[in-house]
């Protein structure tokens, strides 16, 4: 073998292992960077007409199982899911204020508790019903109750407002991240073109692959022609030949009453798209997935269960108050439910109107035969009959009573009145005494007028005596009968049905509250418990691709030891055969 392909292999060597040096320092340095892959600089020997002449580096790879890739891409969107729905649902559950109990009393802050303090105010209102500061601590009572509901509701709508925000958000994250494959796709196909290693943008691509499995559930292959192609789990295009945007517009407003409907240009909340296919139904995973199910599913259910527990206490608390009445007697009574002259009046029975002074002394009355009257036309007729009333129904649509003497007010004995389908007393059916107004959590309160002082607390009754003496006293205040009826609804068992996820049931309206609050707190735990596994599957998965093509410091520690003598033992190689080159010209210009 001659000096110089001697000279020739040493060199070769040299070069091999400081590609080898190198591409070892680059792993060491990147142990930490995320989605980085360990590195191997391939070689071959080199043969020259049968002679070796040397080593070749062949090719700069990394090895990551695809399988494996795979599993882990299906555990993050896992966990992308599981993460979100951890969060919100936490954040649902402190709405909802803490459960506490001590024997008798109460001391948390949840619905339950709130609407056990109710029951005591009106325990010891019952004592005492002439007690004005005792009337107070009720009104204050139901008004906590319906505050803590309004803000309940809306504090479900603000989360399902921050789920639309996210969602957009998540959006726009997502279309990087396709934006930067197609890019990525693009770049590989070049480099490995002009024989470059295309390990690094790998790494990159399945970094940008992952990250968008975190937002929403995908499949994806790599195509022959090297393209890692996305799409939707029922195959619309995500990245193929480029990449394909996902359009969304956040509402810019949500209430209860917003919503998303496939196939709806009306809808509240708009479609999810991509090349002006709707996609929604297809992301069941990942954070956007997690952030539909909540918008839609999830936060509208906690909301019907709290409508349910809203509607049935103003019902409890206005079947009674629209049997009473206040001392003195308010100068109007306007309903709240919607009717036109013309509206057909299903009713039978008795109902007693009456005009009342400021003592509670009768100033004048009528006893209405409700059967005959075809329509809410002819009830107001027969009001206006009775001397000291006027009615009407009113632009909103709502019947009015008014009392016309200076002073005096409208008073309401529903005595045998059954109206409409479902049987209610007069005024309850047209909800002209109420306590409690709103159908809904999200607008129940306590009648402006009670709240503000304008109008008292209803704790009186009209008198149902055959007759009534003009003059005579027929409204005594500081019974306790009114209280005892609004303590009795209150706690009674009452029906709830089916809503929400919460089987229907029986009991107290504490007992219901107490019910929606701990499905929510079970919900928030087993969504916690989720959680922890998916992070535990998919740090099991991460963990198992690192251990087989992530770095591994004490062996590239090793390696990098075991190149260095290498690259010594070559250098001092060289070293050699330039001193054999010495010798050789020193001989053969001595001769």
């Amino acid at each position: 073998m001659s000096l110089n392909i001697a000279r020739s292999i040493a060199f070769s060597g040299l070069s091999a292992t400081s590609v080898q040096i190198s591409v070892t320092s680059s792993n060491i340095s990147n142990a930490d960077t995320t989605g980085y892959t360990a590195k191997t600089a391939s070689q071959s020997s080199s043969v020259t007409n049968g002679v070796g002449t040397g080593v070749t580096v062949t090719g700069i790879t990394s090895t990551v199982d695809k399988l494996l890739l795979k599993s882990l891409v299906g555990a993050t969107s896992d966990l992308g899911s599981a993460d979100t729905t951890n969060t919100y649902l936490t954040s649902l559950e402190k709405l909802y204020g803490s459960t506490s109990s001590s024997g008798d009393s109460s001391t948390g802050t949840s619905l339950a508790n709130s609407i056990a303090s109710l029951e005591s105010a009106l325990s010891s209102l019952a004592s005492t019903p002439s007690s004005a500061s005792l009337q107070s601590n009720v009104i204050s009572a139901l008004d906590d109750v319906a505050s803590q509901l309004r803000e309940t509701s809306s504090g479900i709508q603000k989360l399902r407002s921050d789920a639309d925000q996210d969602i957009s958000s998540s959006i726009d994250e997502v279309n990087g991240d396709l934006e930067q494959i197609a890019d990525l796709n693009a770049a590989i196909k070049q480099t490995a073109a002009a024989g470059q290693s295309t390990a690094d943008l790998e790494d990159q691509r399945n970094t940008a692959l992952q990250d968008v499995a975190s937002k929403m559930n995908i499949s994806y292959f790599t195509a022959s022609n090297g393209d890692l192609q996305i799409y939707t789990t029922s195959g619309q295009a995500l990245v193929d030949s480029s990449a394909h945007a996902i359009s969304y517009t956040a509402a810019a407003n949500v209430t209860a009453s917003t919503t998303y409907t496939a196939g709806s240009s009306s809808s509240g909340f708009s479609a999810i798209t991509v090349n002006g296919v709707d996609i929604t139904s297809q992301i069941s995973g990942g954070d956007i997935g997690a952030l539909v199910t909540l918008r839609d599913k999830t936060l509208p259910a906690a909301q019907s269960q709290l409508d349910q527990l809203a509607q049935q206490l103003a019902s409890a608390m206005n079947s009674v108050s629209n049997g009473a009445s206040s001392v003195p007697a308010p100068t109007s009574l306007t309903g709240t439910t919607a009717v036109t002259s013309s509206t057909a009046l299903s009713a039978t029975g008795t109902v007693r109107i009456a005009a009342t002074d400021q003592s509670g002394n009768l100033v004048s009355y009528g006893d209405l035969d409700l059967s005959s009257y075809a329509t809410v036309g002819d009830l107001v007729t027969a009001i206006n009959g009775i001397s000291g009333l006027s009615a009407s129904v009113d632009s909103d649509g709502h019947l009015s009573i008014t009392a016309t003497g200076s002073g005096n007010g409208v008073a309401i004995n529903e005595m045998t009145s059954s109206v409409g389908s479902s049987g209610e007393g007069f005024s309850e059916y047209f909800g002209l005494n109420d306590l409690v107004t709103g159908t809904s959590a999200s607008d129940i309160a306590v009648n402006s007028k009670i709240l503000s002082g304008t109008n008292e607390l209803q704790l009186a009754t009209l008198d149902s005596s055959s007759s009534l003496t003009v003059g005579g006293s027929v409204l005594s205040s500081g019974s306790a009968t009114v209280v005892n009826a609004f303590y009795d609804a209150l706690t009674e068992s009452r029906t709830f049905s089916s809503t929400g996820g919460l089987a229907a049931t029986t009991g107290s309206l504490a007992d219901y509250a107490s019910a929606v609050v701990s499905d929510v707190a079970s919900k928030s735990s087993q969504a916690s418990t989720n959680y922890t596994a998916k992070e535990t599957a998919q740090s099991t998965y991460a963990n198992s691709l690192s251990s087989q093509s992530g770095v591994n410091l004490d062996e590239e520690s090793a390696k990098l030891s075991t190149l260095q003598n290498k690259y010594s033992a070559a250098s001092a190689l060289i070293q050699a055969i330039n001193s054999m080159y010495s010798s050789l010209l020193s001989a053969v210009q001595s001769t």
